[in-house]
């Protein structure tokens, strides 16, 4: 379905990193009659680093992106929008981690670079609508628009875009919402595209070397308290080892622990106010529920009372919840079933069916069932 309002004909704006995905989504909005504009952004300075063209957003992807473009016949823009994703996307994952939380970077950029900054973007050039090759489908009608999951759940993304700004949903398109990544990959073949097999880019772009401690070592003063050491300890209290720095661990982890425990241990907390890493067996990951906190609503916010549905990591299935509290403007949800590593930072992501209603940030697990 296109965007509400966009016909054939119509400027369409595509963000293009480089990959087979926007790549054929490009392709795919180029034979429906749009009028398609292919826009790379450039995030991050990768010069100096081994990596640098590595990443789905490095050198290599505009380069890509370009030789795409004009294969297609469209024209293509480069606009660098280092400083904006740098304050929206770099420095809360840095302040995350410095909380003792484990941050979602794909998600602040989704919500603010990727469609926010693009659609200022696409105005400037014309465009009426906006286009990703994200694994979603959006259901246009007359009166609302709709933010669903993709077709292929081993590929849907959703759980990447409840932070949209709910005012854009009209204005976006995303062409492979019905498609999976076999089939994106052999139209791409068919259509002769340079990134038909290119491999999927798994590392997050702004760490090229893979480990995300190289860059709070970089952004982090050397003696702040998130990089020192302290305390590894049991939810008893009692002081089971010591770790170079809370920053390093997250909840659920097993490695970096040490060993000489009777039974393997797993990270249950992380508290930054006093530095400890709280540690336990795999029965004390499980939790009755959660705070979720940040919301931003796509659809219908539910009430205390209601019971929803909740994906709590990437690649998690969908449990079910009851709505049991306000939470200083959060929510309080209280799971069917307990469920293991529940992680602050992450997102918890509320859906009706393939519907997404919105999400918020994990603030905290909920030990003690409401």
């Amino acid at each position: 379905m296109t965007a509400r309002g966009a016909r054939p004909g119509d400027r369409v704006l595509v963000a293009m990193s480089g990959g087979v995905d926007s790549s054929v989504a490009a392709a795919l909005l180029v034979e429906q009659g749009f009028e398609v504009v292919g826009v790379t952004m450039k995030t991050f300075c990768y010069s100096g680093t081994a990596d640098h063209g590595k990443t789905c957003c490095g050198l290599d992807g505009i380069m890509d992106a370009r030789r795409v473009a004009d294969r297609l016949g469209i024209a293509h823009f480069v606009f660098d929008v280092e400083e904006e994703f740098t304050r929206d996307v770099i420095d809360d994952f840095v302040s995350e981690y410095a909380q003792g939380r484990t941050p979602n970077p794909c998600v602040r950029c989704n919500s603010n670079t990727k469609f926010r900054d693009l659609m200022v973007r696409g105005e400037q050039l014309g465009c009426v609508a906006i286009a990703s090759g994200h694994y979603v489908r959006s259901v246009h009608t007359p009166d609302r628009s709709e933010l669903h999951r993709g077709e292929d759940r081993n590929k849907d993304q959703a759980y990447f875009l409840w932070a949209l700004p709910p005012e854009l949903l009209p204005k976006l398109l995303f062409p492979l919402g019905g498609l999976t990544k076999p089939e994106v990959r052999a139209r791409a073949r068919e259509l002769g595209l340079i990134t038909a097999d290119k491999p999927e880019s798994q590392e997050i772009c702004f760490v090229p070397t893979g480990d995300y401690r190289d860059l709070l070592q970089k952004r982090l003063t050397p003696r702040h308290p998130a990089l020192i050491p302290g305390p590894i300890v049991t939810l008893e209290g009692q002081i089971v080892g010591q770790h170079d720095g809370y920053a390093g661990f997250t909840v659920g982890q097993r490695k970096g622990l040490g060993g000489g425990f009777a039974e393997p241990l797993f990270v249950l907390e992380v508290r930054p106010e006093t530095r400890e890493v709280v540690v336990g067996p795999r029965e004390q990951l499980e939790v009755p529920g959660l705070i979720v906190a940040d919301l931003n609503w796509l659809g219908d916010a539910p009430e205390v009372g209601d019971n929803v549905s909740v994906q709590i990591r990437h690649r998690a299935p969908d449990v079910t919840a009851r709505v049991a509290a306000t939470v200083d403007g959060g929510l309080e949800l209280v799971f069917d079933e307990p469920q293991r590593a529940v992680t602050p930072g992450q997102s918890a992501v509320i859906f009706s069916g393939s519907r997404v209603l919105g999400g918020g940030r994990i603030r905290a697990a909920a030990r003690v069932s409401a």
